[in-house]
């Protein structure tokens, strides 16, 4: 898996950026790669290659009926010529959604669990029955966070990225913020907006930071109010900022984790938040996939990746 170009970074521009006299940019990870993009390309990276040399023929993850990390393994896997299998949190719904839908298209072979057993899902005796139903796989944890999906993710900001002042990304699992947080340089603040309701996210951050002995001395913050309900909840102003996003800067958005932050970071610009001559960078980490599947379910429509 290689990056065929340089990632790229579009600044915007708009009144209210100039009045509180800020520059903010957007780093397009959802462009990094046509299948499979955004942060799960570097989370996925090293571990391919980890499963390829291990001589590996199947890798196993784990995830929901939304996962944009099951839709990107699957993808990813399909590209690498491995055979993919997805344990799915809950019931086989026919028809299935997109980002399900596409998955099994992609070759990945779904199995369906239910969630008490799923919450076993990191238990070895689990996992040496799934070696028993499967043969031999190379695991991936749920949202693909490990001590390799951080190697990935520490390759995001590069050395042209120093010039920010503030570094913004959603925050599921934590992986990308912790890679991100490693690579951050001293005069830099990395801001996490996280989609789940909740304050537990501040002690999981620093497990993360502290288990893969990253330089704590760094600068972050955890904004944990802008979930808008919680993982895969929303409301109707969500939705009206991620089209008024599209409408003014013609990037697509998502409701579960970008569309969040950027609502996060334009609310705390309208407070004033950022000193002035601040220079923020937006981390896009793609699943702008997962909009057509969310306009299936919910029959709110949202701007696309085709529009």
């Amino acid at each position: 898996m290689h990056l065929t170009s340089i990632i790229p970074t579009e600044p915007l521009s708009h009144p209210s950026l100039t009045n509180f006299r800020l520059e903010v940019s957007v780093k397009r990870l959802d462009l990094v790669h046509p299948e499979f993009s955004g942060n799960k390309f570097f989370k996925l990276k090293y571990n391919l290659e980890k499963a390829k040399s291990e001589g590996k023929t199947k890798i196993l993850t784990f995830g929901g009926a939304f996962s944009n990390h099951i839709y990107a393994t699957a993808k990813a896997a399909q590209t690498e010529n491995l055979q993919a299998i997805g344990i799915i949190r809950g019931e086989r719904t026919e028809p299935l959604n997109y980002t399900l839908r596409s998955a099994e298209e992609s070759g990945m072979q779904l199995d369906f669990i239910d969630r008490g057993s799923y919450r076993n899902k990191t238990e070895p005796e689990f996992l040496a029955v799934l070696a028993e139903k499967f043969g031999d796989f190379y695991l991936i944890p749920e949202g693909g966070t490990n001590e390799l999906a951080i190697k990935g993710t520490q390759e995001i900001l590069s050395h042209k990225d120093s010039e920010y002042t503030h570094i913004t990304t959603s925050i599921g699992t934590g992986g990308t913020f912790s890679g991100l947080f490693s690579s951050l340089e001293n005069h830099q603040k990395l801001l996490g907006f996280s989609s789940l309701k909740g304050e537990f996210i501040h002690g999981e951050i620093a497990d993360l930071i502290k288990k893969h002995h990253i330089d704590g001395q760094k600068l972050y913050e955890i904004f944990t109010n802008y979930h808008f309900g919680g993982y895969a909840k929303h409301k109707p102003e969500l939705i009206e900022f991620i089209w008024w996003f599209y409408e003014n800067f013609e990037i697509v958005l998502d409701p579960i984790y970008t569309g969040k932050m950027a609502y996060g970071i334009w609310d705390l610009i309208e407070k004033n938040y950022f000193p002035k001559g601040s220079k923020i960078l937006m981390i896009h980490t793609g699943g702008r996939q997962g909009n057509a599947g969310f306009t299936e379910r919910t029959g709110i429509k949202l701007p696309t990746p085709s529009m």
